[in-house]
């Protein structure tokens, strides 16, 4: 089983494709490359831990990517970004996979048995994190691949995976960690 990380692939949302310069005809070729590029990387087996703005859709659109999209997803919880519309404050499970909805803030900790210092999830890119002065690593959206460079931190949206590797993918967790740190 592999760990990916990604977000901010705002599906079905053609306003998006301007400001951040994807390079899509339309929002249906957007939403399609996007679905593509996810599975081409995450297999079913996998677990994709997905840090907001999947979609400014409502429960059926949401429901709609899932179905179409590999992996066991995770969904960080927030009440104020764009996947408020789809996840209302409640729990929700897609008919293909269960979608966790977890902390703002989560500490990867137990699930990475290669690595020695957490990994600390947030949608938004923070200064100050936990053992941030030891080495730990902050991976976050929101940025759309314009946040500031920080040691130890990456933007691992769609976008920023873009700029990265040239494909509109999630990042492995190990890269993830190799990007962050420089290496």
């Amino acid at each position: 089983m592999t760990i990916w990380i990604t977000s901010d692939h705002h599906f079905n949302h053609a306003n998006v494709m301007t400001y951040c310069n994807r390079d899509f005809k339309n929002v249906d070729e957007m939403d399609e490359g996007l679905i593509d590029a996810w599975n081409k990387y995450v297999k079913k087996d996998d677990l994709v831990y997905y840090l907001g703005d999947f979609t400014l859709g409502g429960k059926s659109d949401a429901e709609r990517y899932f179905l179409r999209l590999n992996g066991a997803i995770r969904v960080l919880e927030y009440p104020w970004h764009h996947d408020k519309r789809w996840l209302q404050g409640q729990l929700y499970y897609s008919r293909k996979h269960e979608v966790v909805l977890d902390r703002a803030i989560v500490a990867l900790e137990h699930e990475l048995p290669d690595f020695d210092i957490p990994v600390i999830l947030c949608h938004f890119p923070i200064e100050e994190w936990d053992r941030k002065h030891y080495g730990s690593i902050h991976l976050h959206g929101h940025s759309h691949g314009n946040a500031p460079k920080m040691k130890n931190r990456l933007d691992v949206g769609v976008d920023s995976a873009y700029k990265l590797t040239g494909e509109y993918r999630p990042l492995g967790l190990g890269e993830s960690v190799i990007f962050a740190r420089g290496d």
